[in-house]
Parts: C-alpha cells; structure tokens; sequence
C-alpha cells in the first residue's frame, strides 16, 4: 500500500482546506528538525510537507482521493478517461523547507528556531550542528515512475528539482531550481537505483545530501511484468477454448502478434511465446518471454437446439 496522506496529516478523509492547513501548521512546527532532535524528525517532517503539497492542491488532491498515491505517482492510463488524466505523474519535489517557507511565509521562516550565537542552521535536514563539523545529510530518495514502454525502449527523463543554493558571501542561501537527466536503459528492473551525489540542499558546515530515485513501473493497460517476462491475458469464448484459434497480441513496440492455439483451453492452460518478453538488462538484443493466460468467456444462455449439439459433441 502506499503512502495515506491523510493520516500523516492526522485527519480523517472528509477533512476541508482549513482542517489541513491547521494540521500542516501544527504538525510541521512540532516536527521541524531545528526544534525536534529526534533523529526521525528530518523523515517526519518531509511527509508532512509531500501530503500538505498534495492534499492542500485541489487536482492533486482529486486524483489521489480516487486512485491513491499509485495512480497519483504512476500516472493514470487515459483508458480511465477521467476529463483531466495526471498521465506524467506527479514528483515531490523533496524540499521540505520549501514547502514550510510557502506557509509560513516570509524570508526567515525558521527565526523563532534559531538559538543565538555559536551556531550554524542547516535549512534543509540537518538541524543545528557546531562550526567546523561537516557530516552529510540522509539520502533523499523520490519514486521514479516509468511505463513498461519507457523501460522497454529505454528513454531519457528530465526531472526538476528545487535546493538550496549557498550565496557566494557562503552564509546566505537561495532556492533554485535544476534540472537532472537520468537515461533510461532497456530492461531496467523496478527497484533500480539512480544516485545523483551531493545534488541537495547547500548549507554552512553540511555536505548535501544524495539525491537517489528509485524505478517503479506504472500499471499498464495490456501487460504485467514478473522478473524479464511479461503476462498478457485473453478473453476467448468457450466454443473457441474448445476447438482452437488464434489470438492477436499487440506487443509494446506496435507489432501484432497472430498466435495459433491448438490445444483445448481449460482454466489453468497457459501458452508460452518464447522472445516476447522484457529486454535483458546485461543484453538488451535477447528478451525474456510472454505468458499467456485465458479468460474463457461462457454464453449466457443456449437454445434447446444448441444445448442437444453440445450434448451430442461432449456426452458420447
């Protein structure tokens, strides 16, 4: 299951604008790092800050009350045919402070935090540390969410993110945005890891955090992958489960495939298409295969007439 928004936020589902803006404000100032030492606080505090910036957005909010944050990340098949399909996806942007500082507002959201002299702020995730001691931030890793297309052909992605940035006077610091381009190979696997170093937030004494995203596959309207092997399911009708036909299969890069069934479909009869799989990861020239499984669709009613056929055929 994925993540529930609503109960980070300690609410319930019918919660209104105002309820979420008073959890955000309640639950963010209790949870910042930079008044909060627990060492979960920094993880804490950045889901509060992805579900305020999902459920505080009007069409965010619609696409994830209807299709929870999967079909919010994944995007949504446009053979849903809602009138405005998230088919990108949405990303969180990963800066936590980013989203306190546009609540709060003003350009020192953190003053009623900071403690006096002798030391440093890290804006971002890292909470007060002494002068002269550099440590990293946690990773932060952000779901990245590709077709069985995308991971088929292999593609190249352009995602932008927001950090902080230090000043050149190296004490002052500014939000910008990036953008980061990860190439996606043929076959990659959900659960593939792509580490950008040191791409988060800049700050006095901090070494930025990694910026790390992780694939996962947005579901498809024809197929489902295991492993390098991909499963197709076909409707046929129980005369044609019976005495064979042929099935057509319209594979991911648009070819049609006409597949001969000889053999009587019972319900646990499966064809294997060797080659018409997923590309291998260590060899995109070869393919794992395609799995075929049968829906058999049984009439609804028979006519007396056709009732004595079958009897003839099946009850000699």
């Amino acid at each position: 299951m994925g993540q529930d928004y609503y109960a980070v936020l300690e609410l319930n589902r019918n919660a209104k604008d105002a309820d979420i803006k008073k959890a955000y404000r309640k639950l963010a100032l209790k949870y910042h790092p930079l008044k909060n030492q627990e060492p979960w606080a920094p993880g804490k505090f950045k889901q509060l800050a992805e579900a305020y910036d999902v459920l505080s957005d009007p069409v965010k909010k619609a696409v994830y009350d209807k299709f929870a944050e999967e079909g919010l990340k994944g995007g949504i098949p446009l053979e849903f045919g809602i009138d405005t399909p998230w088919t990108e996806g949405y990303v969180f942007h990963g800066n936590p402070e980013k989203v306190y500082r546009q609540f709060f507002g003003g350009d020192n959201p953190f003053a009623e935090f900071y403690t006096g002299e002798g030391a440093e702020v890290n804006m971002a995730f890292g909470g007060l540390r002494g002068r002269g001691v550099k440590k990293q931030d946690l990773p932060i890793e952000r779901d990245l969410y590709l077709s069985l297309e995308d991971l088929f052909f292999g593609c190249t992605k352009k995602i932008k993110i927001s950090r902080r940035v230090m000043n050149e006077d190296g004490h002052a610091s500014t939000i910008k945005d990036k953008i980061l381009t990860i190439d996606v190979q043929p076959g990659w696997k959900p659960g593939t890891k792509i580490t950008f170093k040191e791409e988060g937030d800049q700050g006095p004494n901090i070494i930025p955090a990694d910026i790390i995203f992780i694939v996962k596959e947005k579901l498809h309207p024809r197929f489902k992958r295991e492993d390098d092997n991909l499963i197709y399911v076909a409707s046929i009708p129980l005369g044609k489960a019976l005495i064979g036909c042929t099935v057509d299969v319209r594979t991911l890069d648009e070819r049609l495939l006409n597949i001969p069934i000889n053999d009587i479909v019972h319900p646990k009869y499966f064809k294997v298409v060797p080659g018409e799989g997923m590309p291998l990861p260590q060899d995109p020239t070869c393919k794992g295969d395609l799995f075929m499984y049968f829906d058999i669709v049984f009439p609804a009613r028979l006519t007396p007439a056709k009732k004595a056929l079958v009897r003839e055929a099946l009850l000699m």
